[in-house]
């Protein structure tokens, strides 16, 4: 028994000698290991390291950099850079770089006009553009309706080529329907149809023109001008001199218009965008009418001349 006990107390000295000496064998043979691998790594670092090339000893006159071939360095990059341009060329759409997308916008104004003898008259102008930049359809109608009298329209479809920067070449057909008095207890209806050919742009300082020359039946030849420029007070106020004239050359119908200067409307208009789709406007111009030429169906009427003033209202969408 007592043998026994002092077993066991030889036992528990050794014990923590034992594990701080296997304490102390571990961690030498783990710094070991890893100066070991450190000197590996080195020794194959400086084996792999290239040599410094020492650029002051070399003789660079026996290197003929002249002679060294690049052509087949710039064919490849020239090989790259047309493939890179050939995809970029197959994913661009250029109709819309060209002005090739289609839109279609529309007008539509309506105003009322009153003449110093305070008769009131609707006019009204209905415009649809529809095409690309290049090619366009012009839809225009022109109806006037005068108190007590019935309403003459004016339409006219065209085909729009640009030519220039500013300027499109139109060609197309108008139909108008005039309601002429005979007598004071009478009327008659004139339908006419005319080919037209015109002007439609930017003229000089920022004039907006449609210039229209009209042959038709009876003999029939005119000219039409239409001419406004904005001028802009804020950016919504907006100031508008415009010029609307008429040109008779020739005319051997029924009730037929006196030749030359057959009517001009000069005017200034005032409109306020509310947004570029509603403009309301008041409106101030001078009007004048040479009148009605004699004919077997029509005595001859004098010019008529005058103040108009009024308001409208413009949608654009």
């Amino acid at each position: 028994m007592q043998y026994s006990k002092e077993i066991i107390m030889h036992i528990t000295k050794l014990f923590p000698k034992t594990v701080l000496a296997s304490s102390l064998l571990m961690i030498s043979s783990w710094t070991m290991a890893h100066e070991g691998h450190h000197s590996d790594t080195s020794t194959e670092t400086q084996e792999t390291a290239m040599p410094v090339m020492n650029h002051a000893q070399m003789n660079h006159e026996s290197m003929n950099h002249g002679a060294m071939d690049h052509s087949q360095h710039q064919q490849q990059q020239k090989t790259v850079s047309e493939t890179e341009d050939h995809n970029a060329h197959q994913g661009h759409d250029h109709r819309k770089e060209h002005g090739a997308q289609i839109y279609a916008v529309t007008t539509v104004d309506n105003k009322w006009m009153l003449n110093e003898d305070g008769d009131g008259a609707l006019k009204s102008e209905i415009e649809t553009r529809i095409g690309t930049d290049e090619n366009k359809i012009f839809l225009k109608a022109h109806i006037d309706k005068h108190e007590s009298h019935d309403a003459e329209y004016d339409f006219k479809m065209l085909y729009s080529r640009i030519i220039s920067d500013f300027w499109d070449a139109q060609i197309g057909m108008r139909y108008r329907v005039e309601k002429v008095e005979r007598d004071q207890r009478s009327t008659d209806t004139e339908e006419k149809l005319d080919g037209v050919i015109g002007l439609h742009g930017m003229a000089p300082y920022f004039f907006e023109t449609d210039a229209y020359l009209y042959v038709g039946e009876d003999n029939y030849s005119g000219l039409g001008l239409e001419t406004e420029r904005d001028l802009l007070l804020t950016q919504k106020l907006i100031l508008k001199p415009y010029l609307d004239l008429d040109v008779v050359f020739n005319d051997e119908s029924k009730y037929a218009k006196k030749s030359g200067l057959s009517g001009v409307t000069a005017g200034i208009e005032t409109r306020y965008e509310i947004s570029k789709k509603i403009m309301p406007y008041v409106d101030i111009a001078y009007e004048y009418s040479k009148g009605t030429d004699a004919t077997p169906w029509q005595v001859e009427s004098d010019s008529e001349k005058g103040w108009l003033y009024g308001a409208g209202v413009r949608f654009k969408f």
